[in-house]
This record gives C-alpha cells, sequence and structure tokens, in this order.
C-alpha cells in the first residue's frame, strides 16, 4: 500500500504539512503554452486567469449548450444532477463531458488540455468534470476547502499532480459569487477534522461539512496570503492547482453565473483506494479505472457540431 504523505482527518487539531509536490511539473521552454511569466506566476500564486481563451462565436456556442442542458436536463443521468439544497434549483451537473459531445470536445481542447499536459508534465485524463450554476438570488456558496484534501482521502488520489480549470460562461463580477482564491495557499497542506462518514458525498456536493478547514487555520491563510476574486467576461478560464484555498459566496444579485468545470489528473497519478473512507465515491464524482488520456483537439468548438 501506497504511503499517505498527506495524511488528513485523523489528527484532534488541524496541521499545516509541507508541500511535498511540484505546482509546475514540466519544465519551461519556447514551445510551452504558457509563457514563462504565466507559468512562474501559477507556480507562485497556485491559479492562472486567462482571458480570451475561445473567441465570442464559440462563448455563444458554449452558452447555449449550457442553457438546453439546464432547461432540459431529463436525458442525462439523474445520478449526476445536484440540486440546490431546500430547492430543486440545479447547482451542478456531473460527468458532463461523458453526456455532453461539445463538453467533451471542450474537454479535450488544445487550449486547456495542453497547458495541463505542460504543467503536469504528463498525459492527463478527466478526473471529475461538471456543469456549475450559480443562479441569481437563490445561488448558494461554496465554502472554502482543497480540492486536493477531499480528493485524496476520499478519492485516493496519491499526489499534487492535478489541476482544476474554470470556463467561465457568464460574467463573473465581484458581486455574483465569484471564485475566490488565496494566493500561495498551495504551497502547505492543511489538514481537516472528523472522520469522514459513509457516503458522505450524497450530502457534501449541497453543502460540504467533512473536509472543511478550521477557521483558526483559515483565518492565519487568509492574513497569510490575502483573497482574490478572479473576475471577467464569458469566455476566461480560470486555472488553479489542487491545493489552492479556494471557495465562494453565494449569489444574491439577479446575475446568473455559470461555468464549465475540468479536474485533469495525470495519467501517473491514477486513483487508488481512498486514503481516510472505506469505500470510494462514485465514478461520476472520480474518475476510477484505467486512465484515458485525452488526445489535444485543434480548431474551433463548433466545427464537430456543423460537421
Amino acid at each position: 500500500m501506497t504511503t499517505d504523505i498527506y495524511p488528513s482527518r485523523i489528527t484532534a487539531e488541524a496541521q499545516m504539512l509541507p508541500r511535498l509536490d511540484p505546482v509546475v511539473h514540466g519544465e519551461w521552454t519556447g514551445h510551452a503554452p504558457l509563457t514563462r511569466r504565466q507559468s512562474e506566476e501559477f507556480d507562485r500564486n497556485g491559479f492562472l486567469v486567462l482571458e480570451n481563451v475561445f473567441s465570442p462565436e464559440e462563448v455563444s456556442y458554449l452558452q447555449k449548450q449550457s442553457e438546453q442542458l439546464l432547461s432540459g436536463p431529463e436525458g442525462l443521468n439523474p445520478e449526476t444532477i445536484i440540486t440546490e439544497r431546500g430547492s430543486d434549483e440545479i447547482r451542478s451537473i456531473f460527468e458532463i463531458h461523458a453526456q455532453s459531445g461539445i463538453v467533451e470536445r471542450l474537454a479535450a481542447d488544445a487550449r486547456l488540455a495542453g497547458i495541463a499536459q505542460f504543467l503536469l508534465n504528463d498525459k492527463v485524463y478527466i478526473h471529475q468534470s461538471r456543469l456549475n450554476y450559480k443562479p441569481g438570488f437563490e445561488g448558494k456558496e461554496f465554502y472554502w476547502h482543497s480540492d486536493f484534501e477531499t480528493w485524496h482521502v476520499e478519492d485516493g488520489m496519491p499526489r499534487m499532480r492535478a489541476l482544476s480549470m474554470s470556463v467561465l460562461l457568464a460574467e463573473n463580477t465581484p458581486d455574483n459569487g465569484p471564485l475566490m482564491l488565496m494566493p500561495g495557499s498551495h504551497r502547505v497542506f492543511l489538514t481537516c477534522l472528523g472522520a469522514t462518514p459513509d457516503d458522505h458525498y450524497l450530502t457534501s456536493l449541497k453543502k460540504q461539512e467533512y473536509g472543511v478547514p478550521d477557521r483558526q487555520s483559515l483565518t492565519e491563510l487568509a492574513h497569510r496570503h490575502g483573497i482574490v476574486a478572479p473576475t471577467g467576461k464569458a469566455g476566461t478560464v480560470v486555472i488553479f492547482d489542487c491545493n489552492t484555498m479556494h471557495g465562494s459566496n453565494g449569489n444574491i444579485t439577479p446575475y446568473p453565473r455559470a461555468n464549465a468545470f475540468f479536474v485533469y489528473n495525470a495519467v501517473s497519478n491514477r486513483l487508488q483506494a481512498p486514503f481516510g473512507v472505506s469505500k470510494p465515491r462514485p465514478g461520476f464524482v472520480a474518475e476510477r479505472g484505467e486512465p484515458r488520456p485525452l488526445i489535444p483537439q485543434s480548431g474551433p468548438l463548433m466545427v464537430e457540431a456543423l460537421a
């Protein structure tokens, strides 16, 4: 059995353990899909914002596809549709790359997958995908957390060799609950408290209660690193390391927020048995089995739809 170098949810007090993995696994060259400055910024801050990644026509097409999935989810696997607690409003649709051809194409797009391959220095596959919706007036918060802590404890992800990409499908403003991050927080692994109950995902996908950092540690991290909330128009891509502390406020404005969300994991970092629970989460939340490496695709997103 692999040694657990990031133990969590087993001690009486939270600990800040040193990160034992690189942030940028690849060595920058002039052929990299990011500039040297962008690569260094990701390494330093644990996140990177890329603007104008997709053309206005591509953005419009993605928005229409997203609206169709939201308004007509009957053909989707009902297990993958997560509603807001206390309402029928859709919060997330998981495993969306396996249920929508255009989202599958988006996940494999070279402008995303190519960057993931460089930063992780490996072939990559989709560990998790989802469409996130934060409707106006009723969109609930996502509390502070490190994704890796959950993926490690509940899914069996061995090392910090994964990252997330959020493709904004609506404008993110300072007011409508944008993603918030703590720059530099990815350099330490903050352990969490409390034994995880069986089938935790049934409640955590609506509101996470285990794998949530304690307030004292969050306060220390916030004072040490600060908090930023990247905003941008639709088509902006926010990339962040698997261990960057992040969350988002609720949305009480009339302006909805939506994004396509992909977790790219290195093939060499495939899931093992969970490190902190007896039963792993289901495949629609965390892809298990033999990884299927993505082949980066180039060209406009609409080409396949027109073929």
